[in-house]
């Protein structure tokens, strides 16, 4: 609590009651930039004449100073740096609990790629969504932070899988870090080409028909979820791949064919992503990639898959959604060259904010 404004009584008691400090006390232990006061009260001097009415509405409260990220911005009390690729967080001032002393953070990790085609291949998992600031205000159980550097580390996103003979598994995304908080990257989509599931992470990549699995979601586990699992696997051959998982939603399954054919409608659609406003500006991350043939990527910069090569839609850059998947372009016995690749899947983002006044 601040002392009170001019027109108050107030003595060194006062000042003691606010600042704290070393009996006997004096008044002039307690200069700004000294030990007791901090540099926000620009009434108190900081060295020479000193009296009582200097500390009128002055405060124990510090706040914190920083440097660092891409770009930084302001908005009433707060502080918000982005980074969009690795840098490192400087914290100049640690600030107090009468003022601030933590921080609100978003770390989300790369998207994982799609798969490649040889006939339908799924969409690629979100990266990992992890965030103390899940509404409009600033959020609760923020992290402490001291005056130090705290190295961040923004996940790339995982490549496509290429196609024809090749098709694979997409690659999986990389992880984000901040402090103790690392969000891990997405599953890479499943291919017909391979038998291998998709990959797992923070949303895993959706399976693909035949029982080619689908990847899980929150994995590492943490609590919030930092993710979904992929759109289950079909054991038909002729159903849509299935989307990637999403931040806020699991993938969607490949559609089934209708009664009496072997050919589905379409593919299934990325998980959605979640909103944040973060950084000022609501904005959706971590959504995921779709499953071929033409599944929608999911809200938050999921790629969208093709109906046919050359690739799936890649995720949107720094947002870690998955990448979309796609389909080969000729009858099956020719199947095996020139097919699409996988979209890649979006990079990642650290954003880190707080009070600075």
């Amino acid at each position: 609590m601040a002392i009170p404004g001019p027109g108050s009584p107030i003595g060194i008691q006062t000042i003691v009651n606010e600042f704290g400090g070393d009996a006997p006390h004096a008044i002039s232990e307690y200069y700004r930039g000294g030990p007791e006061v901090g540099p926000n009260n620009t009434n108190v001097p900081t060295s020479g004449t000193i009296s009582l009415s200097n500390f009128y509405d002055a405060s124990n409260a510090q706040f914190i100073t920083a440097q660092g990220g891409n770009t930084t911005a302001t908005e009433g009390d707060f502080t918000a740096h982005t980074f969009t690729s690795p840098g490192t967080f400087t914290v100049q001032t640690a600030g107090n609990s009468a003022g601030s002393n933590t921080v609100d953070f978003l770390v989300v990790a790369g998207g994982g790629g799609g798969g490649g085609g040889f006939t339908k291949s799924a969409g690629g998992g979100a990266g990992g969504f992890r965030t103390n600031n899940p509404g409009t205000t600033p959020g609760s159980g923020g992290l402490p932070v001291s005056a130090t550097g705290f190295p961040i580390t923004v996940g790339g996103g995982g490549s496509g899988s290429g196609g024809g003979t090749s098709a694979m598994v997409g690659g999986s995304g990389s992880n984000s870090i901040f402090s103790t908080i690392t969000s891990a990257g997405g599953g890479g989509g499943a291919s017909r080409r391979t038998p291998n599931a998709a990959g797992s992470g923070g949303s895993g990549g959706g399976g693909c028909p035949q029982n080619r699995g689908s990847g899980s979601g929150n994995t590492p586990p943490v609590s919030p979820p930092q993710g979904n699992p992929g759109g289950a696997a079909s054991h038909r051959i002729g159903a849509g791949a299935s989307g990637g998982g999403g931040a806020a939603q699991a993938g969607q399954q490949g559609p089934q064919p209708p009664p009496g054919s072997d050919h589905g409608t379409g593919g299934g659609a990325g998980g959605q992503g979640t909103a944040n406003n973060i950084t000022f500006s609501t904005t959706t991350y971590a959504g995921g990639g779709g499953g071929a043939p033409g599944g929608g990527g999911g809200s938050g910069g999921g790629g969208s898959a093709t109906g046919k090569p050359p690739a799936g839609n890649p995720g949107q850059t720094n947002t870690g959604g998955g990448g979309g998947g796609t389909q080969q372009d000729q009858p099956m016995a020719f199947s095996l060259q020139g097919n699409g690749t996988g979209g890649s899947g979006g990079s990642g983002i650290v954003v880190i904010r707080y009070k600075h006044q």
